[in-house]
């Protein structure tokens, strides 16, 4: 199989990633795409509750914890101490998709969208720094751009751009 398609969302802290990564996975799995993401957090975080059986693995040191269900599965891979891994590596543990959507990761070389919002913990804008920013999706007008700028709700816009830029045949 081909190399996925991939397209970012990058953005300071409630900038507006998550809420328009989770709306652009409905828009697109509702034209028929098969989608998967990527989620880059900047803290240490933790999918398991303490107490859990897996939780409990981890912490005795097990390195990798699968959770296994007839609905879903999960491996959890523990570093302990070790680099994070770099973002190639995480893209080839993902299954066959049309279209890989990542949430932060703003250094990777790959088109994104900037999110913006009035709110957002900075304001200084990604874009001018930042060349792999093909698009601007704001709260607020954003003027002194040559690049796209789209209503940050407005997901079936930013979703047709999103297939263009990234190739995204159409579904019949």
């Amino acid at each position: 199989m081909s190399a996925p398609r991939i397209f970012g969302i990058a953005g300071w802290k409630n900038s507006g990633k998550t809420g328009l990564a989770v709306r652009l996975v409905e828009e697109f799995t509702r034209r028929g795409y098969r989608i998967s993401t990527i989620k880059h957090a900047h803290h240490d975080f933790d999918i398991d509750k303490v107490g859990a059986d897996s939780y409990r693995h981890r912490q005795a040191g097990a390195t990798e914890v699968a959770l296994v269900s007839g609905t879903r599965f999960a491996i959890m891979h523990e570093l302990r101490g070790e680099p994070e891994p770099a973002f190639e590596d995480i893209l080839a543990r993902l299954g066959p998709c049309d279209l890989v959507l990542i949430e932060g990761y703003k250094r990777e070389p790959v088109p994104k969208i900037e999110a913006r919002r009035l709110d957002a913990a900075k304001r200084e804008p990604l874009a001018p720094t930042d060349p792999h920013i093909v698009a601007i999706a704001a709260d607020h007008s954003v003027e002194e751009t040559g690049l796209p700028v789209f209503d940050l709700d407005d997901t079936v816009a930013i979703a047709d751009f999103v297939a263009s830029v990234t190739g995204l045949p159409p579904k019949p």
